[in-house]
């Protein structure tokens, strides 16, 4: 969900793209299947949704021919920016569908009213089920995946400094000025990696860690792509900080080109799960759109474009990974939780303490 941009990807990207389109042709285009399709009316469909909302060029015309619909996107920013301009426009929407909406902020839309509820029949549905924030149905699960702390193998090699393995130790000396995060307040990786630390802590311990982090130099930033790549030193390379926030399945993406391992690596002892949903917005003025974009989100070439495209994992258990993530993007283990309800009673007494800290 939120990044602006996820990891340029450099040499891998080509293979990704490769096994994607093999993938995409093994499956039935975009459509669901004729008894499952939404009947959609002709005309436009505005998608709402996050500045790294991204699909392989041309799926999104095969969705245009096969529905009769035009679509249109509004990027109002960050997951967190996105969630907060759909409830302040809730009731003349800036769309019809949203995209990008996360397990972080899923809550407050709900209960702002900002979203219809619709079940999809599209078969990855079901897959789909397991990640239900309630039992509205007014969110649909479309992709998932770990926000962990990544670090540039290249610079503790060169620097002789051991990598931090757990967030503990980020708040030890040796690791002073190399982390650098997202805002928590606009960023939907910064409030999953927030939520991580209250998981990790406990209700009672997360702002002491977070008051350790702040004299040991963490550097926040409003945006994924102003972490990776213009602090951290394996994004861009010009760099200071060989700790960053972001994802893992962020590593395969830094294969160099002729290389055969990546320069970064997750460290998956770090890890928050993070959903992505799509939902219909209320008041829309196109909902059988609406319902035909979030079907089109569940179809099977979808589904398998989103690890190459958006670096998430597909809910779709009928998607056959690349190769590549089995290696090199594991999901964690053990990610850290934090149950929904005690999320939605205390997001923003989180971010208000929080942002207290990090600005002192």
């Amino acid at each position: 969900m939120s990044r602006t941009t996820r990891p340029a990807r450099r040499a891998l990207g080509a293979a990704l793209a490769a096994a994607t389109a093999l993938t995409l042709a093994a499956c039935s285009a975009i459509d669901p299947g004729p008894d499952d399709a939404t009947d959609a009316s002709t005309g436009t469909v505005t998608l709402v949704t996050h500045d790294s909302f991204a699909l392989s060029d041309g799926l999104i015309e095969q969705f245009e021919e096969q529905s009769g619909l035009q679509v249109e996107t509004v990027t109002p920013g960050d997951g967190g920016s996105l969630v907060n301009q759909l409830v302040l426009t809730k009731d003349a929407p800036l769309g019809d569908v949203a995209f990008g909406i996360d397990n972080s902020f899923a809550s407050r839309a709900i209960d702002a009213g900002v979203l219809a509820p619709y079940t999809s029949a599209v078969p990855a549905a079901a897959d789909a089920e397991q990640y239900a924030p309630d039992a509205s149905g007014s969110l649909t699960a479309v992709d998932v995946g770990d926000v962990c702390l990544n670090v540039d193998h290249e610079w503790f090699a060169a620097h002789g400094v051991a990598e931090p393995v757990t967030l503990d130790d980020l708040t030890q000396p040796a690791y002073r000025d190399l982390l650098v995060v997202t805002n928590a307040a606009t960023s939907s990786p910064g409030m999953a990696f927030l939520l991580a630390t209250v998981g990790a802590f406990g209700e009672d311990g997360w702002q002491g860690y977070w008051e350790q982090l702040q004299a040991n130099g963490v550097k926040v930033v409003e945006s994924w792509s102003d972490a990776y790549d213009v602090d951290f030193t394996g994004g861009s390379g010009a760099g200071s900080r060989p700790v960053v926030l972001s994802y893992a399945s962020s590593p395969p993406f830094t294969v160099p080109e002729g290389g055969s391992e990546p320069t970064t690596g997750a460290l998956l002892g770090t890890c928050f799960r993070q959903v992505e949903y799509a939902g219909v917005l209320a008041n829309a003025e196109n909902p059988e759109g609406a319902q035909a974009f979030v079907d089109f989100l569940l179809s099977d070439a979808v589904q398998a474009d989103i690890p190459g495209s958006m670096y998430m994992y597909p809910v779709s258990s009928a998607v056959e990974l690349p190769e590549e993530w089995a290696r090199w993007a594991p999901l964690s283990d053990a990610p850290f939780q934090v149950a929904p309800a005690d999320v939605e009673q205390h997001r923003d007494e989180w971010i208000r303490a929080w942002t207290d800290i990090v600005t002192r």
